[in-house]
């Protein structure tokens, strides 16, 4: 049996190292915080004394939270103890980053696929992630058997890593304007005596299908942003990954501006700045200014 490492584990990592325990396989954990570890040790996993413990094995992931993480994890001493080995990045990083993994991974010797995932952490527990997956081909498909177990659908991006995470942020752009659009027209009906509930329903019922109209669009009728299953100020995160990738692909969203001042209103409001990402919707519908 093939070992696995694994690093980080917040609430998306480990809800996904778990699921490789359960699957039976020998997975080496590191976190830097000792709780999540002991979880998973008890469940059946082992710890990694260091990240390079984790990614001395023939197989790593890691789930970390930001650029920051990543770079302060994934030092070059780490990076070379997977030599021959491959690692999969699964976090929402920024392009430049994923390009400074691909020549950090090639000058090591270790073979890189970038995965980040669509799918909060429930649906990570129920091994129901969509991952978006680009590398070379012979890479991703080494990989492929831990990732089907980690989500329903892989999605083959292409052979830069890099990409993965610039399609990553333009998915969760899109998700972006959808809690706001939900948010404006939910203010607008709201004042006029519709239940958000029901117009939420109409809305998913009839032309906007899908998971994020149907669960951010109850999340927002019934302002249900605690616990935060996506932190608001991760939220921003992205929305400032896809700034950057815009800004470096020469294109100038109309909206972005606007959704920038929607995020900035919400995280400098008390009750908001700790809620889920999809509370930017109160800044319309509590009019915010």
């Amino acid at each position: 049996m093939t070992a696995l490492g694994f690093l980080g584990l917040g609430s998306m990592g480990s809800a996904m190292a778990r699921r490789l325990v359960d699957a039976g396989h020998d997975v080496v954990v590191w976190n830097r915080s000792p709780e999540a570890v002991a979880e998973l040790v008890s469940a059946g996993a082992r710890a990694a004394q260091t990240p390079g413990h984790a990614l001395a094995n023939p197989v790593s992931f890691s789930m970390l939270a930001d650029d920051d993480a990543v770079r302060a994890v994934l030092r070059p001493d780490a990076i070379a103890a997977a030599k021959g080995g491959v690692h999969v990045v699964m976090a929402s990083i920024s392009l430049d980053l994923g390009r400074e993994l691909t020549r950090a991974f090639a000058d090591a010797d270790v073979s890189f696929v970038g995965a980040p995932v669509l799918g909060r952490p429930d649906v990570a527990a129920a091994g129901g992630l969509n991952i978006l997956a680009a590398g070379e081909a012979a890479d991703i498909e080494a990989v492929e058997p831990y990732l089907s177990i980690l989500g329903a659908r892989v999605w083959r991006i292409g052979s830069d890593p890099a990409v993965s995470y610039a399609v990553k942020a333009s998915v969760n752009y899109n998700i972006i304007h959808a809690m706001q659009a939900i948010g404006e027209s939910v203010a607008m009906t709201e004042r006029l005596g519709v239940d958000p509930s029901m117009f939420v329903d109409l809305l998913s019922a009839t032309l906007f299908g899908g998971v994020v109209y149907s669960g951010y669009g109850r999340i927002i009728a019934e302002q249900a942003y605690r616990p935060p299953g996506f932190h608001i100020t991760l939220g921003r995160k992205d929305l400032l990954l896809a700034e950057q990738i815009a800004a470096s692909t020469g294109v100038s969203p109309a909206t972005m501006p606007a959704l920038v001042d929607v995020f900035e209103r919400a995280i400098a409001d008390p009750a908001l700045k700790d809620a889920d990402w999809s509370a930017i919707a109160e800044v319309s519908r509590r009019d915010l200014r």
